[in-house]
C-alpha cells in the first residue's frame, strides 16, 4: 500500500523527540558526575582539544557532550572556547550551596550512563541499547533478525519524514531522471521522492541482508517498477554512474568525519557536473549549541554508532571540500532538514 497519497493530520515531532532523546539524560549525568565537567570548566575554560586533554576523553563524544551541555544552557561558547553559564555555576559546580550534582549521582550507575563514560574515554561505540546480547549497531546490522527489526523501526519513522523531504526538494530535482539512494535502508525515502516526482526513478544501494528487506518493502508499497535495489557497500564499491541525483538520508550521522568526507567525495566523483546531492539529517545549528532536540538525539548516535549530529556549518564545509556548491538548506519536519547541493 502506498502511504504517500495522504499526509498525516497531526504532527508526530514530540513522539520522535521522546525516542530520539532517550539517552541524553545518561550523557548529561555522566558529564556532570563522572567527569565533573562544570566544575573543571569553571576553573579552566577551553576549546574542544583542551577539554579533551583535561578530561582524558575522545573528540567525537566530547563534541556531542559539549553540544548537549550548551543546548541546556549549562555552558556557553565564545569563539570556540567553552565557559560555564550562570545556571551551570550555581547548580552544578562543586562547592555551590545550590549544587545538585548528588541528585544526578543517584543515576550514574545506570547501564547507559556507564556506557557513556566508556564511549567518552575511548571514542568507540557501545552495544545497541546497552544489551550484552548485541554488538554495536554497525555489526548488529549484519544479523538478519536485528536488521529487520531496526529497518522496520526506521521505515515507520521515514514515512512521515519522506513526505516532508519530498515536498522540500521537489524544486531542486525537477527535471532529474534517476536517483541513487545511498544506504537507503527500506527504500522509504526513494519511494517518497519518486511518488512526488513523476519523472523520477530510483535505486537503493544497500548491503545484505538489508537489500532483501528493501525489495520486500518497496514491492509492498507498489513501487517495484520505479525503485530498484542494488547490492553494494558504499565505502568499498565505487558509486555507479548514470544517476543525476544522489541522496544521503539519515546516513552521514552514523559515521565520523573521515567517513563522511569519503562518502561525499565518492558522490562527487560519480555524479555528472551539475548533478544534485541531497543530504537529509537532523542538524545542529552553526555554532553546534542547539537546538536541544538535536543535541539530545546526538547522544544516542554517539553511544551506538561511530557518528553524531553535525552542525550546518560543518556540512557546508564538507560539501565545499568534496566539490559541491550548496544551493540551499531547508528545515523539513521533526527537527530534520535537507541540504541541496550541486556538483561543480
Amino acid at each position: 500500500m502506498n502511504p504517500f497519497v495522504k499526509n498525516p493530520s497531526t504532527d508526530p515531532s514530540a513522539l520522535y523527540r521522546q525516542r530520539d532523546g532517550i539517552f541524553a539524560v545518561d550523557l548529561l549525568t555522566t558529564a556532570i558526575v563522572e567527569f565533573d565537567v562544570i566544575t573543571k570548566l569553571a576553573a579552566t575554560p577551553g576549546d574542544l582539544p583542551a577539554i579533551c586533554a583535561m578530561l582524558g576523553t575522545a573528540p567525537r563524544p566530547t563534541d556531542v557532550m559539549l553540544s548537549l551541555l550548551a543546548a541546556n544552557d549549562l555552558i556557553r561558547k565564545e569563539a570556540e572556547v567553552f565557559h560555564v553559564s550562570e545556571l551551570g555555576r550555581e547548580h552544578l559546580m562543586t562547592g555551590s550551596q545550590w549544587c545538585v550534582r548528588d541528585y544526578f549521582a543517584s543515576l550514574q550507575e545506570r547501564p547507559v550512563a556507564r556506557d557513556m563514560a566508556r564511549v567518552l574515554r575511548t571514542g568507540k561505540p557501545a552495544n545497541w541499547s546497552s544489551s550484552d546480547d548485541l554488538d554495536n549497531w554497525h555489526d548488529a546490522m549484519e544479523n538478519e533478525e536485528f536488521a529487520r527489526e531496526f529497518t522496520a523501526a526506521m521505515d515507520c519513522r521515514g514515512v512521515v519524514l519522506a513526505q516532508s523531504l519530498a515536498a522540500a526538494v521537489a524544486p531542486d530535482i525537477r527535471g532529474c531522471s534517476k536517483m541513487l539512494d545511498i544506504g537507503g535502508g527500506s527504500g522509504v525515502y526513494a519511494c517518497g521522492l519518486v511518488h512526488a516526482c513523476p519523472g523520477l526513478t530510483a535505486a537503493v544501494l544497500e548491503k545484505p541482508p538489508i537489500d532483501a528487506i528493501a525489495r520486500e518493502a518497496i514491492a509492498e508499497r507498489g513501487f517495484a517498477d520505479r525503485v530498484d535495489v542494488r547490492i553494494g557497500d558504499m565505502f568499498t564499491d565505487a558509486l555507479r554512474d548514470g544517476f543525476d541525483v544522489h541522496l544521503f538520508s539519515n546516513v552521514l550521522h552514523d559515521w565520523d568525519i573521515p567517513e563522511v568526507q569519503k562518502l561525499l567525495a565518492q558522490s562527487a566523483q560519480a555524479l555528472p557536473s551539475g548533478g544534485t546531492l541531497l543530504v537529509h539529517e537532523a542538524f545542529l545549528n552553526e555554532s553546534k549549541t542547539g537546538p536541544l532536540p538535536v543535541a539530545e538525539y546526538s547522544a544516542i548516535l554517539m553511544h551506538s554508532t561511530q557518528g553524531r549530529c553535525y552542525g550546518q556549518g560543518e556540512i557546508r564545509s564538507f560539501l565545499d571540500a568534496a566539490g559541491f556548491d550548496t544551493v540551499r538548506y531547508q528545515d523539513t519536519t521533526a527537527d530534520r532538514g535537507v541540504f541541496a547541493a550541486r556538483k561543480r
